[in-house]
């Protein structure tokens, strides 16, 4: 008989905390000591729960480098404690930060769940009871011989499991909040949790965390019609690495004044990278002439990487490297699932 799953359940902030104050209809963060009281169906799980919430509540508008370093750190003082975690995210940078901590989290060997909620859980239509109660069933499921289900971090969202580098937050109204449009549901929620799990290589590393992210990254998307003389500041050299969403199958205007601050970016060192606008599909540079340009000056194609997973990988890398044909080496690689091999 296995011994009862320990799961640590981690509040950062967001609107799945929230309560109305009675008297001021204001909603307000509630003492996550006292889950329970609001959601009285953990107790029918059969799970013991370790509680960590963070001081000041963060909305997910304020996330950076710093809040994903404290959130690490407060995931490896737990780690040999306890069989899983859910942290408790506000959707709106939850696959920001769920990209980041696959890569911050080096060597994980247990489930890491984000997930969130809509509407704050004080409230009646809430769908944030339903989605901590089954990431926490997720985060201790477990075979028959003890290993975790889903050692990774992942995103739960409206009945389904994604990986957390592989997703996106593509609707600001509706349950279905998140996609995964090019990776399949780790799980599907319906009568039963269905799963559809990768085979996890078995780790023989320790667990441990990485902490510098450099955040010395810009982020361009292309558009018809852009003055780039607008932009030149952001091809300084304080500017480490841009990522370009570009069009279709990474396809960019022939314009000479972008085309040059590019080139002339890449020569001086600087670092960049080919990501779709495409919610689906990858990154094919050279298909067409409008994306041989950066075939021939080195740009780097993103493949089927989220703009969250590119951004991110790059921090990591970027934080952890310092030579650039070393960065670009590991850039190329699936490090955590998150690009497709042959994409």
């Amino acid at each position: 008989m296995q011994n009862r799953p320990k799961i640590c359940l981690i509040y950062t902030g967001g609107t799945i905390g929230m309560i109305k104050d009675p008297e001021t209809a204001a909603l307000k963060s509630f003492d996550f000591e006292h889950l329970e009281e609001h959601i009285p169906e953990l107790h029918r799980l059969n799970v013991d729960f370790v509680i960590d919430a963070f001081p000041q509540p963060i909305d997910s508008s304020e996330m950076n480098p710093e809040q994903w370093k404290k959130l690490a750190n407060t995931i490896q003082k737990h780690y040999e404690s306890v069989d899983g975690f859910v942290v408790l995210h506000g959707s709106d940078t939850m696959a920001f930060t769920a990209s980041a901590m696959s890569f911050m989290l080096e060597n994980l060997s247990k489930p890491v769940v984000f997930t969130g909620s809509q509407l704050p859980i004080g409230t009646i239509r809430t769908d944030g009871k339903e989605n901590l109660i089954t990431a926490v069933e997720i985060a201790a499921a477990r075979h028959a011989d003890g290993r975790p289900k889903v050692p990774e971090v992942s995103v739960y969202f409206e009945y389904s499991l994604y990986r957390g580098n592989r997703c996106s937050k593509v609707s600001a109204n509706q349950f279905e909040a998140f996609r995964s449009p090019n990776f399949p549901e780790l799980a599907v929620a319906g009568v039963e949790i269905s799963y559809r799990l990768p085979d996890y290589s078995v780790l023989q590393k320790p667990f441990t965390i990485w902490e510098k992210m450099e955040s010395n990254i810009a982020l361009i998307k292309l558009f018809p019609g852009m003055n780039w003389s607008h932009y030149t500041g952001l091809f300084s050299l304080k500017v480490k690495a841009i990522v370009l969403e570009t069009y279709g199958s990474g396809n960019a205007s022939g314009d000479p004044t972008f085309q040059k601050l590019i080139a002339d970016f890449i020569d001086r060192g600087g670092i960049v990278v080919n990501t779709t606008q495409c919610l689906s599909g990858s990154v094919q540079q050279g298909k067409y002439a409008t994306s041989g340009f950066f075939q021939r000056i080195k740009v780097w194609s993103g493949k089927d990487l989220t703009t969250e997973a590119a951004l991110t990988k790059l921090m990591y890398l970027l934080g952890k490297f310092t030579d650039r044909n070393e960065i670009e080496k590991w850039f190329q690689r699936d490090l955590r699932g998150e690009v497709s091999v042959g994409s």
